[in-house]
């Protein structure tokens, strides 16, 4: 069941206005899609918030319109805790739409009973499904992970309905032997931080 959002029609843009606004406890927004007019609206700031805790994606707009729409894009403030604007991007009920979904690493890979080390650097990955069945996050197995191996998008459990978008051969996390170079930092590393320290007092005695 889609979250509800409660909507008011926005007449003035611009920063100022936006600043006005997410004083008074609302955040600007925008609909569009589906070749409709875009629509300028103004959500309550409680109300987004809880649904972006819950992991929303789609929504049941109600008041200045009635439809529901996919979550497309969020503003953030510089320290990420604040929404300052939300894009939502109209969508029909069987609609099949495009959409990224984190991936959660699950288990533990037995290279690291080996001395191996896991590294995840891509956290998320594009698929396409229904509108209403988009998951909240999708699952990589890493028990079988061996020193020099990796796992690729290919991978990642997808349930029923769900196509893969991305690159199915993108690698999204391997298991690697420990670096040398870094125990070698952390060894020699009690001189050089006395060499950037005279640099740094060098450079604030000439400003």
């Amino acid at each position: 069941m889609a979250e509800v959002l409660n909507v008011k029609p926005r007449k003035s843009r611009g920063k100022r206005e936006a600043r006005r606004m997410r004083l008074g406890g609302a955040i600007p927004a925008i609909l569009y899609g589906h070749g409709e007019a875009n629509q300028s609206l103004a959500v309550g700031a409680d109300e987004m918030a809880l649904v972006v805790r819950r992991g929303g994606r789609v929504v049941d707009l109600k008041g200045a319109v009635n439809e529901k729409a996919l979550i497309r894009d969020l503003q953030w403030d510089i320290y990420g805790t604040h929404v300052l604007h939300v894009d939502f991007a109209r969508v029909s009920e069987h609609e099949r739409i495009e959409v990224k979904v984190a991936v959660e690493l699950r288990g533990q890979a037995v290279g690291v009973k080996d001395g191996g080390v896991v590294e995840h650097f891509v956290h998320e990955i594009e698929i396409e499904c229904e509108a209403l069945s988009i998951p909240d996050k999708l699952d990589l197995n890493i028990n079988d992970l061996k020193v020099g191996d990796s796992l690729t998008a290919a991978d990642v459990s997808l349930p029923a309905g769900v196509t893969l978008i991305s690159d199915p051969e993108a690698v999204l996390v391997h298991c690697v032997e420990p670096r040398d170079e870094e125990e070698g930092v952390a060894a020699g590393g009690g001189a050089e931080p006395e060499v950037i320290g005279r640099k740094a007092g060098e450079e604030e005695a000439e400003e």
